[in-house]
């Protein structure tokens, strides 16, 4: 089974409109949705009262919280800015299998890579299950 960290961008998108497309992540049979407090906080800070009722919708029994740990420690040539870093961070601690993330500036030369046993992959890399429209 996959476990699939969500980065604050993802729950964003999710959130942000009721027939969000990364909403199907929520539908993937075999894989576990997990994100870190310091993502989640990122993701609220942009949306307004609506959208975060649907984030702690989204969030509140089908994502599994894992807890924030200091970054650092990547392998030669892996350099994060300092908002981003706690994200694989907490993945690589989680250990996740992947790292979900549409922030192409600052993972975008990692896409396809794995780090610390984390696959980082924008979603639309990850296989998902067709949309309601598609089906």
């Amino acid at each position: 089974m996959d476990r699939l960290f969500l980065d604050a961008n993802v729950l964003f998108s999710a959130a942000y409109r009721e027939d969000a497309p990364l909403r199907r992540l929520w539908r993937l049979p075999r894989a576990e949705l997990i994100t870190s407090t310091y993502a989640l906080v990122e993701a609220e800070r942009h949306l307004d009262a609506k959208q975060r009722a649907r984030l702690v919708e989204l969030t509140q029994e089908e994502v599994e919280m894992v807890p924030d740990v200091p970054s650092g420690g990547f392998p030669p040539g892996v350099a994060l800015p300092d908002k981003d870093a706690p994200l694989l961070a907490a993945a690589i601690a989680a250990r996740a299998t992947h790292l979900i993330t549409g922030d192409r500036r600052h993972f975008g030369a990692l896409f396809g890579k794995r780090i610390g046993g984390v696959l980082i992959l924008p979603p639309r890399d990850y296989p998902m299950p067709p949309s309601e429209e598609e089906a």
